[in-house]
């Protein structure tokens, strides 16, 4: 049987999820020590499509949005890498992710198109300028509690690293981000994505969803690229 050269890994998640802040260094490591033998594509999830609806109907009976703070700067305490603002989901608050899903999509398509380059750069330790902006992204939040809801902050971000707001901003007003947001969305029920982060392989058939350690995650790689091939299953 003829190894598979190239794994795809998609990979789902929001902008706004703890987890996806947590999961980012687990993401990074994956890439530097496969190299060009994965490539991951990245999907977005409207998990914080509308903030204040995702906190009232999941935090609202047990402290709202100062008891989710709490539990999210729990959950950082336990991973000394992670940086967190102390005043994180109880000011300057963003009122959704999706805007940051679709100024990424728009970054996305000008890669398709060849428009930008989709190269690691060194200068940002490997990430290619979308990835490096999707980092950005949630470090605005997580870290500097910017609103990055906001399309000039996004635009402002974007400039620093030398993307193109123009081109951007076409892929945004043609509908062309909308319907590869709405792709993604679509994604999402096509393999009954739970939530953010998921890494999916195989075309849907290895799920990883949620915390899930980075042995595991490299073992389930490591297996695809032994043996990609379709193979049947005693269980």
């Amino acid at each position: 049987m003829t190894k598979q050269s190239t794994a795809k890994i998609s990979y789902f998640s929001d902008v706004l999820c703890i987890w996806a802040y947590v999961a980012q260094v687990k993401l990074d490591e994956l890439q530097k020590q496969f190299g060009n033998t994965i490539r991951v594509e990245y999907h977005f999830l409207p998990l914080f499509g509308d903030v204040s609806g995702h906190i009232v109907t999941n935090w609202g009976n047990r402290g709202g949005a100062e008891a989710y703070s709490q539990h999210v700067k729990e959950i950082t305490a336990r991973f000394d890498y992670l940086e967190i603002h102390p005043d994180i989901w109880t000011a300057n608050r963003p009122t959704t992710s999706a805007s940051c899903h679709l100024f990424l999509k728009a970054i996305q398509l000008l890669e398709k198109s060849g428009e930008i380059s989709a190269g690691s750069e060194t200068q940002f330790d490997g990430k290619n300028l979308f990835e490096e902006l999707l980092w950005r992204f949630r470090l605005g939040f997580f870290r500097d509690l910017q609103n990055i809801a906001e399309r000039s902050w996004q635009e402002k971000s974007a400039e620093e690293i030398g993307l193109p707001l123009t081109e951007i901003r076409k892929q945004i007003d043609s509908g062309a981000a909308h319907a590869a947001l709405c792709a993604d969305f679509a994604a999402k029920e096509k393999y009954l994505i739970e939530g953010s982060p998921t890494f999916l392989l195989q075309g849907g058939r290895q799920k990883l969803y949620g915390n899930v350690g980075y042995r595991v995650i490299e073992a389930n790689v490591e297996e695809f690229l032994a043996d990609p091939g379709e193979r049947a299953s005693w269980c």
